[in-house]
């Protein structure tokens, strides 16, 4: 059996809490070592008013899933997105924003970097939420992957004085890694594979925390458009349907349904 977890959520989504590992055993042992009984876990108790996610994961997807829930920057509810549709469930990186939230979530896109096995020479993230993910992945490629890669970020607006211009860090060269938090309308992608090949680089790839897997206004989402436009993989953390296809058995039934209520209208 792949690795998984199971994992115990309060209906304000705001703490996970391990009950037990799934590593290669059954449920049922797994389970009981982690001291939870599976008859007691598939009932339905009312009281309880707990969700119940059977997530058969990697390590830094579940590590991903527990950080965004535990400093809320994965939230249930209803959303207005920028598009004007309402979204069931919503996502900002910019509340990673603790010394322990961002080395965690650094390990995460690390991670899986190393499992996409995109061949790369170098990082860059996308003025303004890039620039911290950069850094940490960097670091966690260092410490984790025996990898240390030079990385460079960009300025919204040209320095005229000093060192002037609009990259900082490395110069772009070889093949560059863009990391991102999600691609809604791909702007800050083109935006960034425009230094890339413009300092005659190559753009080797995306990744994402999140991809919501959701079209645009034709039938592509952005994540394929990118994938399209530069024939490139994009890879993320986690994907909608990672989170959708985790909801084993909820006592929150809307929530779920909401979800799958979304995906099944906007999704790819």
């Amino acid at each position: 059996m792949r690795r998984g977890e199971l994992w115990l959520l309060d209906l304000g989504f705001l703490q996970a809490h391990h009950v037990g590992t799934l590593a290669f055993e059954p449920v049922e042992q797994s389970l009981a070592r982690g001291g939870a009984n599976p008859v007691d876990v598939e009932r339905d108790d009312a009281h309880a008013a707990a969700v119940y996610f059977l997530a058969f994961m990697l390590p830094h997807q579940r590590q991903f899933i527990d950080l965004a829930l535990e400093m809320g920057a994965l939230r249930f509810g209803e959303f207005k997105l920028k598009s004007g549709r309402i979204s069931p469930y919503f996502f900002n990186a910019g509340l990673f924003s603790t010394g322990h939230a961002i080395a965690t979530l650094g390990r995460s896109y690390a991670d899986a970097i190393a499992q996409s096995g995109i061949e790369y020479d170098m990082l860059f993230g996308p003025a303004y939420k890039g620039i911290p993910l950069v850094a940490a992945t960097a670091g966690a490629l260092a410490e984790l992957h025996g990898r240390s890669v030079p990385f460079a970020f960009n300025r919204k607006e040209a320095k005229d004085h000093g060192e002037g211009g609009l990259i900082i860090g490395n110069s772009l060269a070889g093949r560059v890694l863009i990391i991102d938090d999600v691609i809604t309308a791909g702007t800050a992608i083109r935006q960034s594979a425009d230094f890339i090949l413009g300092a005659r680089a190559r753009l080797a790839g995306v990744v994402l925390a999140l991809d919501r897997q959701e079209r645009g206004q034709g039938t592509l989402s952005a994540v394929q458009e990118v994938e399209a436009t530069y024939a490139v993989r994009c890879v993320s953390i986690i994907t909608l349907s990672d989170l959708i296809e985790s909801l084993t058995a909820a006592s929150d039934v809307k929530t779920l349904e909401a979800l799958r209520r979304y995906r099944s209208e906007y999704g790819i």
